[in-house]
């Protein structure tokens, strides 16, 4: 994780967000007389969401580490995803 000034990112705008975006980097943006505040890509922010909105229930935070594990180790299966309409 990067940290710069608002004034650096103003300086360094494009490069700063190419980065995020290629690199999967947060970068963290310090204010004086603010609270800092993080860049991060909409994919990591909606990732990061379903995350804490799953992990708070041990029974859901027990099955998706489970199927993590089964994954990793290689004795997952794929499925089809279900479609509804």
């Amino acid at each position: 994780m990067r940290t710069m000034s608002d004034d650096e990112l103003k300086a360094r705008h494009a490069e700063v967000l190419d980065g995020v975006t290629k690199d999967r980097e947060e970068v963290v943006i310090t204010r004086a007389g603010h609270e800092p505040v993080v860049i991060v890509t909409l994919a990591d922010d909606e990732s990061l969401r379903e995350t804490d909105y799953l992990m708070p229930s041990p029974a859901n935070a027990r099955r998706l580490l489970d199927a993590m594990e089964r994954l990793e180790s290689g004795t997952g299966k794929a499925h089809e995803l279900i479609k509804t309409d």
